[in-house]
């Protein structure tokens, strides 16, 4: 029986990778080698899922990124967010703190609290954190250049409530590389900041068994324009750049690398994105064991977290995004995700309100409890176009890697501008594409209205920046400023040796109440700072 396909002028049969895609999938044209290939859920080469029961044994732990005003402010908002049913807390900082600037700092005027959570000191984690047992959660922080400033922070709350630091949970960012590749808020030259996350990972090998010390993110480098090839490619070459520098340090490969996670997108092509994850896990294993020669198999298993692409959220018709949040969820979820994060359909116009956040979690409890897809472990296994995308997404990211290695490693390349100018050239492409209808956005470029009504949004207390500035300018007057002058001291002394880990005097500063501006300032001076050039 013929059947009339759509008009050509609209579709795009290719994924937002340009991979081709064909009118059908079948034996014919797809050769799936089962043994080499997939392998069963727990077992090496790990593309089904890590774990052997996947969701039946457990669900993924199910996050809201949560972070604004100051830490009283979003103290409340975690504690509503435990109430309703969230398994761990993550949580987000303001620009001034992602920046190593303390509240009071010049350049923080208009921003403290805007974007996140302020954290100048101990004094704002103790408050962050009261009341909630961080021996009974796990907490993830958004936080790159000052991660060991703030990792010290958390060490110290956790001192402070006597919970053994073996027992201290959550992962920390930490993902410099992706700072000077797509969001760019790095402080120091590369080669230093690589010895700051060097650092927390020997540190936390040593003293926080159970603390991620680095979360190695595709999803920034997603949001700032790069395709799902892209952000496979790039992240995996990240991550290899840690185990190296790792293994340089004179670490072994299977001390850290079973504490190493990875924290990906899930865009709107949903297909594609399942594939990534397949394609992440099964090339991770196999470099863990084969290049780096991993013999626990711990180390070989990439164990991520998802987010929700923000960039796929449109300020027109925001009521949509609810739509495309869940079927970036779903697949996640049908990706084999360990921890997901659903962003609220209001993000593209200002922070969730709680209404938002609340429907974002609901979002991933119902995929969890109502769709079965939790039922069975990966039930797109062995799906034809399913294994075909994840063999050419694999395929991709291997040409990349060769493409990495001839300019002499990812921080070269870096300092070539290489990803910055891939990831400009893909947005360029796909915003093309938008704009001559071939790739359709629900109410941007079709299905618009003409007369949306307005939608609440959740607007910052103005006074709240004021506030949090007398806070840190009143603990630097109360504080022992002889502790303080010796800890800042020491900060530099060890900074200027290169076989110093520097973890343990940020946390003694972080004990005498030295604010993560100082140090970071601290570090400036012995280290400088970093100064890109332009891409084009």
């Amino acid at each position: 029986m013929a059947t009339t396909e759509r008009k050509p002028e609209t579709r795009l049969t290719s994924t937002i990778s340009g991979l081709p895609v064909d009118e059908l999938y079948s034996p014919e044209n797809v050769r799936i080698d089962y043994e080499r290939a997939l392998g069963n859920p727990g077992e090496y080469p790990f593309t089904r899922g890590i774990y052997e029961t996947m969701y039946r044994g457990r669900l993924w732990t199910m996050r809201q990124f949560a972070g604004f005003g100051t830490a009283e402010e979003t103290n409340e908002r975690f504690r509503y967010l435990l109430e309703h049913g969230q398994t761990g807390l993550s949580t987000a900082f303001d620009m001034p703190t992602l920046m190593g600037l303390d509240s009071d700092h010049a350049r923080s005027l208009g921003e403290v609290g805007r974007e996140g959570v302020a954290i100048d000191s101990l004094g704002d984690m103790e408050t962050l954190f009261s009341g909630i047992p961080l021996g009974e959660v796990s907490t993830s922080m958004t936080i790159n250049s000052p991660a060991a400033m703030l990792l010290a922070f958390y060490v110290c709350v956790g001192d402070e409530q006597d919970v053994p630091r073996t027992e201290l949970r959550g992962t920390v960012q930490t993902d410099i590389l992706k700072e000077y590749i797509a969001q760019k808020e790095y402080i120091f030259p590369p080669e230093p900041s690589m010895r700051l996350v060097v650092d927390m990972i020997e540190f936390c090998t040593r003293e926080l068994p159970r603390m991620h010390p680095i979360s190695i993110s595709g999803y920034h480098i997603r949001e700032a324009g790069s395709n799902a090839a892209q952000e496979l490619a790039f992240t995996l070459a990240d991550g290899f750049a840690y185990v190296d520098a790792a293994l340089e340090r004179g670490l072994e490969v299977d001390e850290f690398a079973p504490r190493l996670s990875f924290f990906f997108n899930a865009h709107i092509d949903f297909f594609e994105e399942i594939a990534k994850y397949r394609a992440a896990r099964r090339i991770w294993a196999r470099e863990l064991r084969d290049r780096y020669g991993a013999k626990d198999p711990r180390s070989w298993l990439m164990r991520f977290h998802t987010q929700t692409a923000g960039v796929s959220l449109t300020a027109q018709q925001p009521h949509v995004n609810i739509v495309r949040t869940a079927l970036e969820a779903m697949a996640a979820v049908l990706g084999g995700t360990q921890s997901l994060h659903t962003n609220s359909f209001d993000e593209a116009l200002a922070l969730p309100t709680e209404e938002a956040v609340r429907l974002a979690l609901r979002t991933q409890q119902v995929i969890a409890h109502e769709t079965g897809v939790a039922n069975t472990i990966d039930p797109l296994g062995g799906s034809w176009f399913v294994e075909d995308l994840t063999n050419r997404l694999e395929a991709a990211a291997y040409e990349y890697f060769a493409r990495i290695e001839k300019l002499g490693g990812v921080v070269p390349a870096i300092k070539e501008n290489f990803f910055q100018r891939e990831i400009a050239e893909a947005s360029f492409l796909y915003q093309s594409e938008v704009e001559r209808e071939e790739r359709v956005i629900v109410g941007v470029n079709r299905y618009e209205l003409d007369d949306e009504p307005p939608l609440e949004i959740l607007r910052i207390d103005p006074t709240l920046e004021q506030k949090q500035i007398d806070r840190v300018q009143a603990l630097r007057a109360k504080r022992d400023s002889a502790a303080a002058e010796s800890a800042l001291a020491a900060l530099k002394e060890a900074a200027a040796v290169e076989d110093r880990n520097l973890m343990p005097p940020i946390i003694d500063a972080a004990k005498a109440y030295v604010t993560m501006g100082e140090m970071c300032d601290a570090l400036r001076e012995v280290w400088g700072v970093w100064r890109e050039t332009p891409v084009f």
